[in-house]
């Protein structure tokens, strides 16, 4: 556990000073394809640095925030997009929280921010908002769902949901919007933000596992994009002349996930044995956190009296 430890406390040290390197360093070059060049070393790194760990708990956090979703914030910021874009300009607190944490702007006027707001948003952002920074929600009632398309879109998973729309969806949308139509190039955005969506759960799932992927997650995605395609196809067609009540359409719905979901996505998880292992390991982590934290508390009242 004390090499964990150490390894944690270096991989959290060589986060937010590669951040500064893309705030001081990387923002003043110009945006497009040299800014994206000046991130790849970043890019590398942070792809690397769920190996750092031998926990699959660390590792799992590490590989989701850090590899997924700060490098796809990047790869916008190249371009002078998404949260981490320079308009309005940004300070560095802010520009290292949300490249680093799922939290949005709720009250741009209350910033620019200071660490010390950092912690405290840090601290309670499970429980609330604080100096205009909110935790993105994880999901919204996904049990209401009343189609695979509300599902993805609008339910579940949202912060990786918002990731993939603008990193992905968008700008294979725009690619296809001069040869297909504006509806139609929504088609293949569809299929290749659910395609990267599978081979970035593959890539996930290795982290932890360090066994090479099956590929039956990556299926699950494309089986279910293609089923969101079809539905945007039905969709269209029959207009508003046919919908299904929710009573129908959302145990239908709900169905098709968990069903699929114990056919092709959670057979790669349960068969090695990652999920009892991150369960047990997360206990581990919490125990020795509640020690840690009682000997620190221990040490200032020693000092206080």
């Amino acid at each position: 556990m004390e090499g964990e430890v150490k390894n944690l406390i270096e991989v959290l040290l060589s986060i937010p000073s590669s951040l500064c390197f893309c705030y001081f360093i990387s923002s003043r070059i110009p945006r497009g394809k040299y800014r994206l060049l000046s991130l790849l070393p970043i890019f590398s790194l942070f792809t690397l640095l769920p190996l750092r760990f031998t926990y699959a708990f660390p590792t799992a956090v590490a590989a989701f925030f850090i590899t997924w979703l700060t490098n796809f914030k990047l790869l916008l910021f190249a371009f002078d997009m998404g949260p981490l874009s320079s308009n309005p300009p940004k300070s560095l607190p802010l520009f290292i929280t949300l490249a680093s944490l799922p939290v949005k702007i709720t009250n741009p006027r209350k910033f620019p921010i200071y660490p010390s707001d950092v912690l405290i948003a840090i601290s309670n952002m499970a429980a609330r908002a604080v100096v205009g920074l909110e935790l993105e929600p994880p999901s919204n009632e996904p049990y209401f769902a009343t189609s695979l398309q509300d599902f993805w879109g609008k339910r579940w998973n949202l912060m990786v949901t918002n990731n993939l729309r603008h990193t992905v969806y968008d700008p294979v949308r725009s690619a296809f919007k001069g040869v297909l139509g504006r509806e139609r190039a929504a088609l293949p955005a569809v299929m290749a933000a659910f395609i990267v969506s599978g081979l970035m759960h593959e890539l996930l799932f290795y982290y932890v596992t360090r066994v090479s992927p099956t590929w039956e997650m990556t299926g699950f995605f494309v089986l279910h994009g293609m089923c969101v395609v079809a539905e945007l196809v039905a969709k269209r067609a029959v207009s508003d002349r046919w919908r299904l009540r929710w009573a129908v359409s959302g145990p239908l719905t709900v169905g098709f996930v968990v069903a699929t979901s114990f056919w092709l996505f959670f057979p790669p998880i349960t068969n090695g044995g990652a999920d009892a292992k991150i369960i047990q390991e997360f206990k581990w982590f919490a125990d020795f956190t509640k020690g840690e934290l009682i000997l620190v508390c221990d040490k200032i009242l020693r000092l206080l009296y």
